[in-house]
């Protein structure tokens, strides 16, 4: 893969940050070496380690990034706690590319046992920032009577549409897979 430009208005450290992400949500986290990243950074492998120690380490900030974006994307979401929860679908679906991507979180987990403590703690985080503001929402919702579980239960229900949009290549498998979710929990389609 050839090397990419660097915009002018990025720094070195977040276009790393960038494509990191996008080999994770693409190739999954063990799909990818330093060097896939120096080649498309258009840097030499040694110079990804001033920015970053260890590929745990790019890791580990590609996932406190999203989920810095899941909070601030979270925190500017008004309305009745049905149109914050299809927001979320929403968010899950075109945010994170259904069909051609899967979310940072979920490209580590099927190498868990492989991977370092940093590393499972930040995917341990990123859910809990988003189980945590589901719960939220979810507790608005006098019909819902378990809004933590509920809340466990769409976060796994996103991801796991991802991923089965992902396997297929097709977004509308990730619209068939919530699409029950939205008859439970009361939301028009």
């Amino acid at each position: 893969m050839s090397a990419t430009t660097i915009p002018a208005d990025i720094s070195t450290r977040d276009h790393i940050l960038k494509v990191a992400r996008e080999l994770m949500q693409t190739r999954s986290y063990l799909g990818f070496s330093f060097q896939d990243i120096a080649e498309r950074v258009g840097v030499r492998k040694a110079s990804l380690y001033h920015h970053f120690p260890s590929k745990e380490s790019l890791g580990v900030a590609v996932l406190n990034e999203a989920a810095g974006q899941f909070q601030d994307w979270a925190a500017t979401r008004t309305g009745t706690p049905e149109s914050q929860l299809r927001s979320y679908f929403r968010m899950l679906r075109n945010a994170l590319g259904a069909g051609t991507r899967v979310c940072p979180a979920g490209s580590v987990v099927p190498g868990w046992d492989c991977m370092n403590e940093d590393l499972r703690e930040a995917v341990r985080q990123l859910r809990a920032g988003q189980v945590r503001w589901l719960t939220g929402v979810l507790r608005q919702m006098p019909q819902v009577a378990s809004p933590d579980r509920t809340a466990a239960h769409v976060f796994a229900l996103g991801q796991g549409a991802l991923l089965a949009a992902r396997a297929t290549g097709q977004a509308h498998d990730f619209d068939d897979a919530v699409a029950p979710a939205y008859a439970l929990l009361g939301l028009p389609e």
